[in-house]
């Protein structure tokens, strides 16, 4: 055999040992899953509810338009202060004020009349009293007369005396007995002449009553042309100009809507938390508040008010008031009261809060993508590749993650706690600096009880701009 011909045969051998050596690596390595890991840590957690909202002033309120016309004052500029029953606008009123002082000069009539009433009253009380001494002073002319009659007429039984004497004393006493009816008819007379008196002055009074009862109705119409500022605060919303007409009654109508007024004494994230967050948020949860228009500050406070009604998240509005059930996801209300706001913070500020929920010190916690679940069915099937026969099968589901041993993955099963904000508690099954496999999720998701695995961490290339 030529010597060329033995070197290609010796090539060609040593080839096909590589090929054979490189083809068993890569036959004893098929069944590995490449990795990354990380520890189980110990330290501190809080668990924290992110939700998305915007500023507003606790107490605020839209005022709106009581009457209809045009309007003649705007007394207030947008950002101005203002104090309670202070008036910020006026509407034309010419009519309601002309009806105001006719009701006056009405009531003023009335009272003027009653006075004169009472006046001529106090004039007959004064004739009652002198008919009522009239009629005793005739009484007791009568009883003298009857007196001097009885005796005179023994007398003139007697023929002591003569008989025009008799009559003349006769006379007398019959005067007096007619001047005491006459006295007694004119008290009579006065006391119905009072009496009728008294009943024109309740009339009088009722009609004061009315002119009065009148007044304050077109008084109050009248009031309700001035737009008064129910509350101290500051102007954050002013819609409308001088000369522009209102119109009362229209709800979220830009006609019936004056300004509002918000009290800042008192500033408010209103943000929506998921329903599926919200039975971990109580009041009194401290939180902190990022405002989008304030960057780089954050801002402290507190959960004053937690919504009972939840809100579909496409409409706004609250799922009671929906006319179909829907499946859609929904929020809550959290009202948040800032401890710190600035002062340059205005109403309408796109704002996150991030309420702490619960707080957990010195725990073993790993990273929540790490947590995983399995059937022991499945864990069963990876160890032996088969099930028995005819063996029932268990669909419940176990939770835990997959530690590393001896270059495999064993599934251990955990139990968690509160989680954070990529980070959930291990309060059993687990314990700190353990190694654990951590991504990726699709490896985590498919990856098999005691798989051999390869460990790698180092960081992945940035992958193309799309």
């Amino acid at each position: 055999m030529k010597r060329s011909t033995k070197i290609v045969f010796g090539v060609v051998a040593a080839a096909v040992i590589a090929g054979g050596a490189a083809a068993g690596v890569r036959w004893s390595k098929r069944d590995i899953v490449t990795v990354q890991t990380g520890l189980a840590l110990r330290g501190d957690l809080l668990a924290v509810v992110t939700a998305s909202g915007e500023i507003k002033p606790r107490n605020y309120i839209n005022l709106g338009a009581n009457a209809q016309g045009p309007i003649t004052e705007v007394l207030v500029k947008e950002g101005d202060h203002v104090r309670k029953g202070q008036v910020v606008a006026r509407i034309e009123h010419i009519q309601p004020r002309a009806e105001l002082d006719a009701q006056r000069a009405a009531v003023a009539s009335a009272v003027a009349d009653a006075n004169a009433s009472e006046a001529s009253l106090k004039v007959q009380d004064q004739a009652i009293a002198t008919a009522q001494a009239t009629l005793e002073r005739s009484k007791s002319d009568a009883e003298l007369a009857k007196a001097n009659f009885e005796r005179y007429d023994q007398l003139y039984k007697n023929q002591l005396i003569a008989r025009q004497e008799y009559e003349q004393y006769r006379a007398t006493f019959n005067a007096s007995q007619a001047g005491i009816g006459e006295s007694a008819a004119r008290l009579e007379q006065a006391k119905q002449q009072r009496a009728q008196m008294v009943s024109q002055l309740s009339s009088l009074q009722r009609r004061i009553t009315q002119a009065e009862a009148g007044q304050t109705r077109v008084a109050d119409i009248l009031a309700k042309f001035d737009v008064i500022a129910p509350i101290d605060g500051v102007v954050t919303n002013l819609p409308v100009r001088q000369g522009e007409t209102v119109v009362p009654g229209i709800q979220n109508s830009a006609a019936s809507t004056v300004m509002t007024i918000a009290d800042m004494s008192l500033i408010t994230a209103e943000v929506k938390a998921d329903e599926t967050d919200i039975v971990s948020v109580q009041v009194g949860q401290q939180a902190t508040v990022t405002i989008d228009a304030i960057p780089n500050r954050v801002f402290h406070g507190k959960v004053i008010e937690i919504g009972n009604t939840a809100i579909l998240r496409s409409s706004g509005l609250a799922a009671s008031q929906s006319a179909t059930s829907s499946q859609e996801a929904k929020d809550f209300k959290v009202v948040v009261a800032l401890d710190d706001p600035p002062d340059e913070i205005r109403p309408g500020l796109s704002s996150t809060a991030k309420i702490t929920t619960a707080t957990r010190k010195d725990v073993v916690s790993i990273p929540i993508q790490a947590l995983t679940v399995r059937t022991p069915s499945e864990l069963e099937k990876d160890t032996t590749d088969a099930t028995a026969p005819g063996k029932r099968v268990s669909r419940e589901e176990w939770q835990g993650v997959f530690v590393v041993q001896n270059g495999q993955a064993e599934f251990r099963r955990v139990e968690t706690g509160i989680t954070g904000a990529s980070e959930i508690e291990v309060t059993k099954g687990l314990e700190a600096n353990e190694q654990i496999i951590t991504g990726s999720y699709k490896i985590i998701r498919t990856l098999r009880n005691q798989a051999r695995i390869l460990v790698d961490n180092k960081p992945k290339p940035p992958g193309p701009v799309s």
